[in-house]
């Protein structure tokens, strides 16, 4: 492909998108630089505190817990007090928190803030893909969906090489630098992105009925469907941190060539997801899921069949595929399943799908693996693969079947009246 041809196709990847986006996105990538906390952890606690590994697994689980708290109670403060509130509190609490957290020396002030962390810094989330709901029209989700997650691991590779160097100097200047940054993504929230709450007049308000509450939300068959599938999806990449690690070390290899083995995902993400997306923005989103959840639960089912680096580092770049095609095809169909006014309940419950999978995913392949070993744990992921293809087969073939046009349009944008379930949601005009 020539120069030309790229640079028209870059153009036309970030072409059409309102600029309240690339705030909210510039904000992404600012808040992903200062990924130090989830990323050194454990390391932290045993190498530079001397703690055991069990109390390092017990508070990263503690961490993790927060996440699945606050996932639903954040998607309630979205919907009741704005998407610009709840992010400006999770960022200033969670800059609070990471501080606090770097001078906490004894094991159960350790715990008890890493909780609070947790909850804090995943309370935004739901807040960020309502708002980007919002504000981009349902034409160019998929791809606004695939620009932020770009974001989040172009800051996330960023951020794990240069924590790395900061945390042989100093783990303290790495808590206290994501607080820094935290703080700094709250200032470009405060001072840059409006709010974007849908307001309902009198007249919507009579034909919308009741608030969406979470009891609307898990009655909502189709839409608790995806989140059943997003949580079986998510166990299986999780393993690439959870599952991965532990194996190849098992099998002999080091720390290193762990390291150097999963930078496919990050290296293959930063390249590859903006030119698959404009290859797959205005295709069959069923087969897109299906496809996705194929290539992921049996790229993982590979990795018991690898032997020397360069087939680990084939099954990671199978598995990262997957990613690439599925995360803002799922995020696209879980914005078009969602009612405006309910959407931050919505996200908040989709979120708590990756959250307790975190909490899982751990057990999980410690248990397998320990007992049965590493070759059961990679086939248990092609079934859940498999299982996760035929969900979403059935899934979007009732879609398609029942709403298929009104949802293929999107939810209702801002000012449209909000539907009583997810289904039922207004086309946005």
């Amino acid at each position: 492909m020539s120069v030309s041809r790229l640079r028209q196709a870059a153009r036309e990847s970030v072409a059409g998108l309102p600029s309240a986006f690339w705030w909210l996105w510039a904000s992404t990538l600012v808040n992903r630089l200062g990924a130090f906390v989830a990323t050194f952890m454990t390391l932290y606690l045993t190498l530079d505190r001397g703690y055991s590994a069990s109390f390092a697994g017990l508070v990263v689980a503690l961490h993790g817990l927060g996440g699945v708290i606050s996932s639903l109670v954040a998607g309630v403060m979205t919907d009741r007090l704005g998407r610009r509130p709840t992010m400006l509190a999770a960022n200033v609490s969670t800059a609070f928190s990471v501080a606090l957290l770097g001078f906490m020396e004894h094991p159960a002030a350790i715990a008890a803030v890493a909780l609070l962390v947790g909850m804090t810094s995943n309370a935004s989330r739901p807040a960020v893909s309502a708002m980007m709901a919002d504000i981009v029209r349902p034409e160019d989700r998929v791809r606004a969906f695939a620009l932020n997650y770009w974001a989040i691991n172009l800051g996330f590779a960023i951020s794990a090489a240069v924590a790395g160097l900061v945390a042989e100097y100093s783990y303290l200047a790495g808590f206290l630098g994501e607080a820094a940054l935290t703080l700094l993504c709250a200032v470009l929230v405060f001072a840059k992105l409006p709010e974007s709450r849908p307001v309902r007049n009198a007249a919507q308000e009579e034909a919308a009925g009741p608030e969406v509450g979470l009891g609307d939300v898990l009655r909502d068959g189709r839409f608790m469907g995806v989140v059943g599938l997003s949580f079986l999806i998510s166990l299986i990449f999780t393993q690439g941190s959870v599952g991965l690690p532990a194996a190849m070390g098992a099998a002999g290899f080091s720390p290193g060539d762990y390291g150097l083995v999963v930078a496919v995902n990050g290296v293959l993400i930063v390249a590859l997801q903006i030119p698959v997306t404009r290859f797959i923005e205005h295709r069959d989103p069923q087969k897109l899921l299906v496809i996705s959840a194929l290539l992921a639960g049996y790229g993982f089912a590979m990795t018991a069949f690898a032997g020397p680096l360069w087939a680990y580092a084939l099954t990671v770049a199978v598995w990262t595929l997957a990613e690439i095609v599925n995360s803002p095809t799922q995020m696209g169909l879980v914005a078009r399943l969602s009612p405006v006014h309910g959407r931050g309940r919505y996200q908040g419950m989709y979120t708590m799908s990756w959250a307790v999978a975190a909490l899982v995913a751990p057990l999980m392949a410690g248990f397998v693996i320990d007992r049965l070993g590493a070759a059961w744990l990679w086939g248990a992921t092609g079934v859940l693969g498999t299982v996760a293809a035929a969900g979403y087969w059935l899934l979007m073939r009732g879609l398609s079947e029942g709403d298929a046009g009104r949802v293929a349009a999107g939810s209702g944008g801002p000012g449209s009246a909000a539907a009583p379930t997810a289904v039922a949601a207004s086309a946005e005009a």
